[in-house]
């Protein structure tokens, strides 16, 4: 091969038409992520009670859409029965916006102990980010939604009648990078309705052990200002967690 054809030959390779990588070329935005915890759990309020809970959390991100799924589990039982059983599903997917996002949510609580067993809310809306830095990060959710709620059975009223309201929902969910390894956070969520009102409160804290393990504090509180006779308005959830993220 002469001089010219190997000179030929090797522009033709560096040429951006035969570029395996073209200039402009981005790497995908989609990320995907996934939260494991599991530990010790404290329950005053309706139930109170010492034992174990379980929580898994999965977010897929991309350039135009964000879907976002928890599922909570606790149990405890004493020496006699079980004292307490609950599960929670939560659902939500965001379609992105020039300026904020629009979402659908769903939210699905059986609660076998609480003041109402079973509870459904569906609700959409528009939210956007208030505050987006690399530390501190608080969103704003406000949008219409229903609910569906059956109260717990009693002596009084051994079949209850299920309730079902109109609602509005607003949330805030709060993140901050308190340094590195470890993370603070905080979702206050209101649903007032014609029938009944609810405030929950979700903290967090979060810090780091090794590579992809945290320890996580959590406590949760739960309002309700129209309640079952003989159920407790207010019901609170600690957790003590050894948590494990994918991604």
């Amino acid at each position: 091969m002469t001089r010219f054809s190997i000179l030929a030959f090797s522009t033709l390779l560096s040429s951006p038409t035969w570029a395996l990588v073209p200039p402009d070329y981005h790497e995908p935005t989609n990320k995907f992520t996934a939260e494991v915890e599991a530990g010790f759990q404290l329950n005053t309020g309706n139930t109170d009670s010492t034992s174990f809970n379980g929580r898994t959390k999965m977010v897929y991100d991309t350039a135009k859409t964000t879907q976002e799924g928890t599922f909570k589990a606790y149990y405890a039982a004493d020496s006699e029965s079980t004292t307490s059983e609950k599960y929670d599903l939560q659902m939500q997917s965001n379609f992105k916006l020039k300026s904020g996002y629009v979402f659908g949510r769903g939210e699905f609580v059986w609660d076998k102990f609480g003041s109402y067993t079973d509870i459904y809310t569906i609700s959409s809306g528009y939210g956007f980010d208030a505050v987006s830095t690399g530390r501190t990060k608080l969103s704003l959710e406000v949008g219409p939604g229903y609910r569906y709620n059956l109260p717990i059975a009693t002596e009084d009223e051994p079949n209850p009648s299920s309730e079902t309201d109109v609602i509005l929902r607003t949330a805030a969910k709060f993140e901050q990078k308190i340094h590195e390894y470890t993370t603070f956070n905080a979702d206050l969520t209101t649903e007032v309705g014609e029938n009944n009102n609810t405030v929950t409160l979700d903290m967090g804290y979060k810090n780091t052990l090794f590579q992809d393990w945290a320890f996580k504090v959590g406590f949760y509180v739960k309002y309700t200002e129209i309640v079952p006779e003989g159920s407790k308005q207010t019901d609170t959830i600690t957790t003590f967690n050894l948590l494990y993220t994918f991604q």
